[in-house]
């Protein structure tokens, strides 16, 4: 009954979708069919098959050698912090991202990632019949995240036109970062955080196929380059600002490349940043929300935060195949997350991980696999601003709405596909 119940939901889940899609006569439904078999076959192979499975265990395991290599690192400078019983969270899951951020940026600064992102974007658009770029960014954004993404696609999205800009912005929300992976690892189970990025690459694609389908001609459909003439034109229409007059000028002309040592600093102050941004972040929302309960309780002591995101979520949670209770359990972790952010939810549930059903831990875990929540529009549309012209940034400004039902649609989508097939 209940795998019949998931089934439905990931079938309404996309209804939901043509039923607030800004243009149904042009759905390129084989497309769409296409992506729902990929991803099929991609959550069967992942969490059902013994390759599958072992090859996912290969990668959450060399992700954890990783971190537990970090660990090293960080009990040098503060080894109270490591060798104790029970590692705190900034030292567990946020301090390892002082490595791993690095890491990959090495791997970017000599062409690794790139390559990787280039030929699997290229495979993807071919097998989807998307858009060249769209499917490129559904991996990029996987590898680097969103702002870092948009920050490496300037010279293409300035050549955009502002209905291909949203579909990015509404992408933008389903995305994770390779380098953060490790800090969900070391939270959630493993085999289903590897699971969850590339359904949901294909998530991305397939929801903003159908929400907001986009008519791109084949001299459209090309990836800029730096130094072509597109760029040129392109260049009388988007200076706004002085960050943007600097971009404009930066895609003109030859960018020596920056000595190794400097860029490996200016990765290391990063990920120092995003480690304070993400704890300060983690603090402020944990403490708001406990203000709110308590306020929510003077009023009723029935009332709470996690109840009333419980009842909104509650029809989407059952529809991921659950009794009621189970549903409004589910519900209550899928609204926080919403509201503050995964890291907030995963602190959460991790002591009570042992406590779930497969299927919930499945559900949950794929769900949140993503930073989709209110803050990151914020984000987007800021990265936005400094990367196009004023006009093309109102118009995504104005799809906030549609950005936050894509990143909800991509990661129940997600959690449905990978629900089916773990019981």
């Amino acid at each position: 009954m209940y795998l019949a119940i998931n089934i439905i939901g990931i079938i309404v889940f996309l209804g939901v979708a043509v039923l607030f899609s800004k243009d149904r006569k042009h759905i390129n439904w084989t497309s769409v069919g296409i992506m729902v078999a990929i991803n099929i076959v991609l959550a069967w192979f992942l969490v059902n098959s013994s390759v599958g499975i072992n090859g996912v265990k290969a990668a959450a395991d060399g992700f954890k050698w990783l971190v537990d290599i970090s660990y090293k690192g960080i009990s040098f400078a503060l080894a109270d912090w490591v060798n104790v019983k029970s590692m705190n969270f900034v030292t567990s899951a946020l301090l390892p991202i002082l490595m791993i951020v690095p890491l990959f940026d090495i791997l970017t600064y000599i062409g690794v990632l790139p390559w990787i992102i280039k030929w699997v974007g290229k495979g993807l658009s071919i097998i989807t019949r998307q858009p060249k770029f769209e499917s490129f960014f559904a991996v990029e954004m996987m590898f680097l995240g969103n702002t870092e993404a948009l920050a490496v696609s300037g010279l293409q999205l300035r050549q955009m036109k502002a209905d291909r800009l949203v579909t990015i912005a509404m992408m933008s929300m389903s995305c994770v970062t390779a380098s953060i992976l490790g800090a969900y690892l070391l939270m959630m189970p493993g085999q289903y955080i590897i699971a969850a990025v590339p359904i949901n690459i294909v998530n991305a694609i397939i929801v903003t196929a159908v929400l907001n389908p986009v008519t791109v001609t084949p001299e459209e459909d090309t990836i800029a380059k730096i130094g072509g003439s597109a760029a040129s034109s392109e260049n009388n229409d988007t200076v706004e600002s002085g960050s943007e007059t600097l971009a404009e000028e930066a895609t003109t002309q030859p960018v020596a490349r920056e000595p190794f040592f400097s860029f490996l600093g200016d990765s290391i102050l990063g990920a120092g940043r995003l480690i304070l941004i993400i704890a300060a972040n983690v603090i402020a929302f944990v403490a708001l929300a406990a203000l709110i309960d308590a306020l929510l309780g003077k009023i009723n002591p029935a009332l709470s935060l996690e109840n009333i995101l419980g009842v909104i979520m509650f029809p989407f949670a059952w529809l991921l195949g659950f009794d009621v209770s189970h549903a409004f359990e589910m519900a209550q972790y899928m609204g926080t997350k919403l509201v503050t952010n995964e890291f907030v939810v995963m602190g959460k549930v991790m002591p009570l991980l042992k406590d779930f059903t497969p299927h919930f831990t499945a559900t949950l875990t794929v769900f949140l696999t993503s930073f989709a929540n209110f803050s990151t529009t914020g984000m987007i549309i800021g990265a936005f601003k400094g990367l196009v012209n004023r006009e093309k940034n109102d118009v995504i400004s104005k799809s906030v709405g549609y950005m936050l039902l894509s990143g909800i649609l991509v990661s129940l989508l997600s959690a449905g596909f990978v629900g089916v097939f773990v019981w």
